[in-house]
């Protein structure tokens, strides 16, 4: 009954809201002629869900009264408790990570519904005091920016810049963790509904440390409050590009989420953007994700 609520609202033929939801027409029908006794698979229903939440108004209102619903996805999302939530600090390096739960989310600029398992990702970006802590255990080199292998007190807590890749995976092994897929990763920053940014659906550079802004440097990684994702993490928008473990070619990694060099319209989370693994630049740095499993492992212990 929604579904054909949600069509008529939208005042789309079922032709056009299939290829809207990328389902087939006979899949319309189906759910249509079920009424209540129809309940589409989880990622069909994410993706209803997202495709009502990011509706206009006049829609919305529509949808509203077709159902007699006077609360409708976006009104309820201000209600909602956030989403995540259970914070961790790692024992291998101290940092504070966050749940991020096991389900659907819409990824890249079409909004593809895919299924992750549970994982945990850092809050914030990897420090230069948390970078220092890993070369002087491991004897790592520093990096460049530092001065006799000591980075500036001032930037203790801004994210470690003029790393590689292949340094970014030595500190997460180091740790006992991952580097994140570019899907973990661009999950934690705009949650399971599917939004553009971490905040929200409204551009707002003024939330994320990026070119427009004029900052000119790296920022610390709790620096940008309001521009937090649903699940608490920082620095999703901006401040320094990231290094993910997806491979796009041999030799070659994806990065996430603008940096301070970047234009606004670079740090869009579902961004594409990659690099060679030996790429060191003052712009790009990185953060770690751990599964479930392993942190219950390692708490364990």
């Amino acid at each position: 009954m929604e579904v054909r609520a949600l069509r008529e609202a939208k005042r789309m033929s079922i032709r056009e809201f299939a290829s809207h939801l990328g389902v087939s027409e006979r899949m319309i029908s189906k759910w249509e002629a079920g009424r209540e006794n129809i309940h589409p698979r989880p990622v069909n229903q994410a993706a209803l869900d997202t495709c009502l939440s990011r509706s206009d108004p006049d829609t919305q209102a529509r949808f509203a009264y077709l159902t007699g619903d006077s609360l409708v996805p976006s009104q309820a999302d201000a209600l909602a408790e956030p989403i995540g939530g259970s914070q961790v600090r790692h024992p291998a390096d101290g940092s504070a990570m966050v749940r991020v739960d096991g389900s659907v989310f819409l990824s890249g600029p079409s909004n593809n519904p895919v299924w992750l398992p549970e994982f945990f990702i850092d809050v914030h970006p990897v420090s230069n005091a948390d970078y220092a802590r890993f070369a002087a255990a491991t004897g790592h080199s520093a990096p460049q920016n530092w001065t006799d292998g000591h980075y500036p007190e001032s930037l203790a807590d801004h994210p470690v810049i003029f790393v590689t890749w292949l340094d970014a995976n030595a500190y997460a092994e180091w740790a006992g963790k991952q580097l994140p897929s570019s899907q973990q990763w661009e999950k934690a920053a705009r949650g399971t509904r599917g939004s553009v940014y971490p905040w929200g659906d409204q551009p707002t550079p003024a939330k994320c440390n990026v070119r427009e802004n004029g900052v000119g440097s790296t920022t610390s990684g709790d620096c940008y409050q309001s521009g937090i994702s649903p699940y608490g993490v920082y620095d999703m928008c901006g401040n320094v590009w990231e290094w993910c473990t997806t491979e796009t070619k041999p030799g070659r990694r994806e990065l996430k989420g603008g940096a301070w060099t970047s234009p606004f319209s670079r740090a869009t989370p579902s961004s594409f953007n990659d690099a060679a693994v030996t790429m060191c630049d003052d712009d790009t740095g990185f953060r770690c994700v751990t599964s479930a499993e392993m942190l219950a492992k390692v708490l364990g212990n």
